[in-house]
């Protein structure tokens, strides 16, 4: 029985490493053809990105000023958009780094508190176009949408600092940070969605990969869907998520609520919810299982595909509404 296991898991494993070198040894595409007639939020994420990939370009825990410079980029967007934000501030290695944080009041339940958020740092040496100025563009113009908007609970909009290695999976990232410091003051958070890479897609049939064999029978193999995830907890805000993105916008969804064995379950910032106990899941265009240029320098704008993620922010603001009004 042991010896079945263990070619049960060495298989996997096997299976696991093909499905990553697969992706990492193809092109990255290209689509800026696509992107050539976008809508004006459309163009406002590209001016986004353009901005965090190119005048900022790599910023990583190495590179604090380049970090404090998309810090300020973004509290700069925010105040042209008419949007208050706050900062939380924590040293980590003898440096400042902060969350960046915009609160929307609720009015019914002003207790309750529905997250959105995402990292703006990067791994060194990448201008992380898809990881993540993909989601931090998204998050801003949620901020620009949604500013208005009358809300039954406290909507927070929130960018965090020091996702990526090394700092991943220490108590100095900036989400666990900002999840430590709400459970030592009882914030009473419903729901946390973590945008993590929601910029590439492509139609080409086949580049999809998976974790396990077999998923591709249940699962698209082109990689044009955007995917909700989570851990069992939260396997109700999973298709709770996905309900709404499917409501408010016309990108495909899939959908997986698993244990966090499984490879890239627990990938981001969602995790730190997970261990303060919080109901969370993350957006994600599943990363090195699609995205070749994951995590190296060819990770640049012209493999975002603008016109989908102009959609896809359109699906996302309907998830923050339905959260904040008719979660129970």
């Amino acid at each position: 029985m042991i010896v079945y296991s263990a070619i049960i898991i060495v298989f996997i494993f096997l299976f696991l490493l093909y499905s990553v070198l697969a992706v990492r040894m193809s092109s990255p595409v290209t689509v800026s053809k696509r992107n050539i007639s976008l809508s004006a939020a459309g163009a406002k994420l590209h001016d986004h990105v353009r901005y965090l990939t190119i005048e900022v370009g790599s910023r990583s825990v190495i590179e604090q000023e380049k970090i404090e410079k998309a810090r300020c980029y973004i509290q700069s967007a925010l105040a042209d958009m008419g949007v208050s934000s706050e900062i939380q501030d924590y040293e980590y290695g003898g440096n400042r780094y902060s969350n960046v944080i915009v609160t929307v009041p609720g009015s019914r339940k002003p207790a309750e508190t529905v997250i959105f958020g995402a990292h703006y740092d990067t791994v060194t040496g990448t201008p992380g176009a898809d990881d993540n100025a993909s989601a931090v563009a998204v998050l801003l113009e949620m901020c620009r949408m949604l500013k208005h908007h009358p809300f039954g609970r406290t909507l927070k909009l929130i960018f965090f600092v020091l996702e990526e290695p090394p700092v991943f999976r220490t108590d100095f990232m900036g989400s666990l940070v900002y999840a430590k410091a709400a459970r030592a003051r009882n914030e009473d958070i419903r729901a946390m969605v973590c945008l993590e890479m929601v910029g590439y897609f492509s139609d080409k049939k086949g580049a999809q990969r998976f974790p396990f064999p077999f998923m591709n029978f249940i699962y698209s193999s082109t990689p044009d869907f955007i995917a909700v995830v989570g851990n069992l907890r939260s396997r109700r805000l999973v298709h709770r998520v996905a309900s709404s993105l499917r409501e408010g916008c016309r990108v495909p969804v899939e959908t997986l609520s698993g244990l966090s064995l499984i490879p890239g379950v627990d990938f981001s910032d969602h995790r730190s919810f997970w261990i303060m106990g919080y109901p969370a899941v993350m957006v994600t265009d599943t990363a090195f299982y699609r995205n070749p240029a994951y995590h190296t320098k060819h990770d640049t704008i012209d493999t975002l595909d603008f016109a989908t993620m102009d959609e896809l922010l359109n699906g996302l603001v309907t998830a923050a509404r339905d959260l904040t009004d008719t979660l129970e």
